[in-house]
């Protein structure tokens, strides 16, 4: 077994894939904050690809919290597998990461914040990591925030650290730079323009001003599905070769989209594949209604039809003939025209992802929280189809499902897990008191008549499991 290191990239297995550069040549031009493993399978996979051409953008990586991946990869010298996975897996080492930070190197991190050659901050630290309040401005209550306000020298949060590099930036007079969200989050780069924007002021209104002339956070859409790490990923790397103690793995589909607003030189992302725009919205949406709420109906109808995962659900071949159907011809219709989507093509590539045999996505857990994601996933684009005057009679399945779902006996089924549980669950018989009074539902659809009655029929069709099947046709 090869131990993964600069000296022994030579000897990888024939048919690994490995970095296709001289790391020696590597200057770090991108500091990535939360190298967990979304990023070493997304971002850091694009700058893999990029360092081909030019090595002005390796990673220098900082973990906030966890010593973990330090920990792991600064033996291999950065160094890691990435198992790309579909009908036969592909393993790739990836060799864009050329330092590794941690909490307790603050110094260094505001160092090489402030380095001329830093011309990128990427970011992936969940929305928990921006410390907002529920109006989208800095919570100031928060403990580490007011602990940072307090004594911002010595900032420990993320936003904290980022204006203290800032800061140091402009002191020594080395010019903006620009501030990339990568996290799952609609409009990611305006939240965290707040944030930075809110703290900055509180503590140095002409920093706040700089910043706002200097600095850009443009916004991005990411996607590609990312298991977490466990003993079979092991095996496999292992029994193919390899020592490696963090191995990470990912479908092989992914998709970044950069709004195309930087403060100064713009990586290469593109020729990885990433995608910049004017506007990220469209994307953004086109996420949120054609996959995930393609992904809400399959696990609310497959669960009602017995089945485990996403892959199950697209192996029934009339559930798989609905989903399809609701996304061209529902959902599609409601989005428009984004310049650089190819809708059609878009659905093409869901559908084919729901049928990857290598990703074992349980629907119980997509079915979490249903009252915090339906609204967005496919309650919008119901109301948006009543409004245009175009039926509904296939949308109101899937919600016709969850209310099903919501009345399931617990146990057999799981415990429902939603923060509104203890309002949903006396109201599952009724779907007509659950429209009224759950608070999930939007106004216009609450007043809406026809909406209800298609609804209430659907429910009602619904009860049995042969129901469902003629519900899907």
């Amino acid at each position: 077994m090869t131990v993964l290191s600069n000296a022994t990239l030579p000897a990888l297995p024939a048919g690994v894939g490995r970095p296709g550069y001289d790391r020696a040549t590597l200057v770090p031009g991108i500091v990535h904050v939360g190298p967990g493993a979304f990023h070493r399978a997304h971002q850091a996979a694009y700058v893999d690809v990029i360092l081909r051409d030019d090595p002005r953008w390796a990673i220098s990586a900082m973990a906030l919290n966890s010593t973990d991946v330090a920990d792991a990869l600064r033996p291999q010298d950065g160094l890691y597998t990435l198992a790309l996975l579909g009908e036969e897996m592909r393993l790739q080492v990836v060799g864009s990461i050329v330092e590794l930070l941690t909490r307790g190197d603050g110094e260094a991190f505001a160092r090489r914040l402030a380095a001329p050659t830093t011309r990128l901050v990427t970011a992936t630290v969940t929305e928990k990591g921006y410390c907002l309040t529920a109006d989208g401005g800095l919570d100031r209550d928060n403990p580490a925030i007011a602990r940072d306000l307090g004594d911002p020298a010595a900032a420990t949060s993320f936003v904290g650290r980022l204006v203290d590099g800032l800061s140091r930036r402009r002191r020594e007079g080395v010019g903006g730079l620009t501030v990339l969200s990568c996290d799952n989050l609609a409009g990611n780069g305006r939240r965290l323009a707040r944030a930075v924007g809110d703290y900055a002021a509180a503590i140095d209104g002409d920093l706040a001003r700089w910043i706002a002339d200097e600095v850009r956070f443009p916004c991005s859409m990411v996607d590609s599905i990312t298991p977490a790490t466990d003993d079979d990923l092991r095996a496999r790397v292992a029994a193919a070769g390899i020592g490696d103690a963090w191995p990470i793995q990912r479908e092989r589909f992914t998709q970044w989209v950069i709004e195309d607003d930087f403060a100064g030189e713009r990586p290469p992302f593109d020729l990885a594949g990433a995608q910049f725009v004017g506007d990220v919205t469209g994307f953004e949406e086109a996420k949120l209604r054609l996959l995930n709420g393609a992904h809400s109906s399959l696990a609310y109808i497959g669960l009602l039809l017995g089945h485990e995962t996403v892959r199950d659900a697209m192996g029934d071949a009339a559930l798989a003939r609905f989903v399809e159907a609701m996304m061209r011809d529902d959902i599609a219709p409601t989005l428009g025209e984004t310049a650089g989507l190819d809708t059609a093509a878009y659905v093409g590539a869901i559908l084919d992802r729901f049928r990857n045999p290598a990703i074992r996505h349980l629907l119980a857990q997509i079915a979490w929280d249903g009252s915090q994601k339906l609204p967005f996933r496919l309650l919008a684009t119901i109301a948006e189809a009543r409004a245009a005057g175009r039926p509904v009679d296939r949308l109101v399945v899937p919600i016709a499902a969850w209310i099903r779902f919501l009345a399931l006996p617990r146990p057999p089924a799981a415990a429902l897990v939603d923060p509104a549980a203890a309002t949903l669950v006396p109201l599952a018989g009724d779907p007509d008191a659950l429209v009224e009074r759950s608070g999930v539902f939007p106004a216009a659809l609450v007043g809406d008549a026809v909406f209800r009655r298609a609804l209430v029929a659907a429910h009602a069709g619904m009860a049995t499991p042969d129901g469902v099947r003629a519900a899907i046709g």
